[in-house]
């Protein structure tokens, strides 16, 4: 009898490669790739996100307003997605828990994986900030905070993760083999 292929949860800030690494773990176990950033309109619909409301807080009030108008739905979609998809790879896209009881979700929908991979380029938080910075070629224009440092700073990534895979000077494949070979 084999061991069966356990889920594996990809979180972390943009730019930091989920979802290259998330098709190429799909591709070598043979599993469907799942990304939150396909579903998170449709699950946020689900319990009354308003496309139009959205775009005017955006228009109004800038990218920083609409990232905390959707940290409002946040939980809820990464809830339903764990909830929808089994025998997977999920690319849970960049999010952090900025309530308590929106971190204490997520960490309980969380709770029955093993795999929880944060990746981030390197264990240095400067350097992270670096690369991802690098990576980003088109930020929003109109964001006046670094969401990206707020992004590395933030409890949520560190606390979630059942480990975390460093990426600078690895090629996507080699970090793929490196999260194969902890699994």
């Amino acid at each position: 009898m084999h061991k069966p292929i356990p889920d594996i949860v990809l979180i972390g800030p943009v730019r930091a490669g989920k979802s290259t690494i998330g098709k190429l773990l799909a591709e070598a176990l043979g599993l469907p790739q799942i990304s939150l950033d396909d579903l998170r309109l449709d699950y946020y619909r689900e319990i009354g996100y308003d496309e139009v409301f959205a775009k005017e807080i955006r228009a109004k009030e800038g990218f920083l307003a609409l990232v905390m108008y959707r940290y409002l739905f946040a939980a809820y979609a990464e809830e339903r997605l764990l909830a929808d998809h089994h025998d997977c790879v999920i690319d849970f896209g960049a999010g952090i828990y900025e309530s308590r009881e929106s971190f204490e979700r997520v960490q309980h929908a969380l709770a029955p994986y093993r795999n929880v991979i944060l990746l981030l380029p390197s264990s240095d938080p400067d350097e992270s900030l670096r690369i991802l910075k690098e990576r980003d070629q088109n930020p929003p224009a109109d964001v006046h905070i670094d969401l990206t440092a707020r992004f590395l700073a933030h409890h949520s990534y560190y606390d979630l993760a059942t480990r975390t895979v460093y990426t600078a000077r690895k090629t996507p494949f080699e970090t793929c083999q490196e999260i194969l070979n902890g699994i």
